[in-house]
């Protein structure tokens, strides 16, 4: 009677066709198993989709930066904006705080406190949010609220927000679940007119309808691939009570309303003092819910959004700054793309007050000041990297014949 050979349980080979053959509870395997096995692991775990995991750090109490770190690190990346850092920076805390709240029996439960952005074009609202969430290595996505209509119309369902946070979360439900959304241009979907029409508002109050769902807290049924939703479609359910919305908008005219509720409140005994304390060239600071709803949001989207912060028009000293003092700043860019084909770059500081002085004039903030930079470096961009030199100085002169060059001049009609 032959002896029974102990065969791999992988690749079937016996014991006699191999070098090694270890032995388990219910079975066998063999050397070359093992070390194909052993490549198979190493690759799996080198591949992005592997280092993705583990990627989203998870709420930690003792962990969680403080308001005047969070704040600490925005001053880093964002010139001025003070007020607006401290609200947004206390807002974050607290809401990271509540995920990191343990069962109580006092019956206490914290709130989700949705923070809205009011301010000019360019001083900064996508740049703090992105940048927090950086801090907190937490998901975070940027969507354009004008792509929004209501259900059945032709755009994106407001739920199309969800599939894009769990997209970069790398569909990790739970980290999408404590992540942090971005709405922009939130102002563009406010109601039109308060008299009724013969045509549908199917982007502006119908838009703001679907979102109250979202910034309260809900479980919503996410496409995973986005999209419009379809019957026989496999949903994600994403609980949105722990997602912190973050809205911006530029509210465009809104001093007006601010201006005319101002007047209508300084009337009576103190009303010469009253009007002697408002500071006309900056009336955003006196912004209150109020006005947004004058503005179009209604109501209830207003309940929803309890943080209301507003950011200044930057100013030539906070534009000064921006091209040379955060982290990022534009001039440090500029330099590193040079540094990467081996040229100094360097700009003199009168080019540098020219470039400011154009932002100012042209009244588009941050991102004006980027499309001047890039307007004069263009030509040295396009020339310098074939042609072998080593250094590469900016002046005023320079500057300002490319600026008279180039397209971005007609701005000044």
């Amino acid at each position: 009677m032959t002896k029974k050979k102990n065969r791999c349980s992988f690749c079937g080979r016996a014991d006699d066709e191999v070098a090694l053959l270890v032995s388990g509870i219910n079975g066998f395997i063999c050397n070359d198993c093992i070390q194909q096995a052993y490549t198979i692991v190493q690759e799996a775990q080198s591949s992005p989709d592997a280092s993705m995991k583990g990627k989203w750090a998870s709420m930690n109490w003792k962990s969680l930066p403080r308001p005047a770190d969070i704040k600490a690190y925005l001053d880093q990346y964002v010139i001025g904006q003070d007020d607006a850092k401290r609200y947004l920076s206390v807002a974050v805390y607290n809401h990271y705080k509540r995920l990191c709240q343990t069962v109580e029996d006092d019956g206490v439960e914290i709130e989700k406190s949705n923070v809205i952005m009011v301010g000019p074009t360019g001083t900064g609202k996508t740049l703090m949010a992105r940048t927090i969430a950086k801090l907190l290595k937490v998901p975070f996505t940027i969507v354009d609220a004008t792509i929004f209509t209501e259900a059945g119309y032709v755009g994106e369902d407001v739920e199309s927000i969800l599939s894009r946070l769990l997209q970069v979360a790398d569909f990790d439900v739970e980290a999408t679940q404590r992540g942090i959304v971005f709405i922009d241009e939130i102002d563009k979907i406010a109601r039109k007119t308060d008299n009724p029409s013969i045509t549908r508002d199917v982007s502006g109050e119908g838009v703001q309808q679907g979102l109250l769902k979202l910034l309260e807290g809900s479980i919503v049924n996410v496409p995973p691939k986005g999209g419009r939703k379809h019957p026989d479609q496999d949903y994600v359910h994403v609980d949105t009570r722990n997602i912190l919305f973050i809205c911006g908008g530029a509210f465009d005219g809104i001093e007006r309303k601010i201006a005319q509720r101002l007047n209508t409140h300084v009337v009576g005994y103190n009303s010469v003092q009253n009007v002697a304390r408002i500071d006309r060239s900056d009336l955003m600071k006196y912004i209150v819910p109020q006005d947004l709803k004058s503005f179009g949001l209604i109501p209830e989207i207003i309940g929803r959004l309890p943080v209301l912060t507003y950011l200044n028009q930057l100013d030539r000293k906070a534009l000064r700054a921006i091209l040379t003092e955060p982290k990022n700043s534009l001039i440090r860019q500029q330099e590193k793309l040079f540094q990467m084909d081996g040229i100094k770059l360097t700009f003199d500081e009168d080019a540098l007050e020219y470039m400011v002085d154009k932002a100012v004039e042209y009244k588009l903030g941050a991102r004006g000041l980027r499309s001047i930079v890039e307007a004069i470096m263009m030509t040295p961009q396009f020339e310098l990297p074939s042609s072998g030199d080593k250094e590469f100085r900016v002046t005023l002169d320079y500057a300002r014949c490319q600026l008279e060059k180039s397209t971005l001049n007609a701005m000044q009609g």
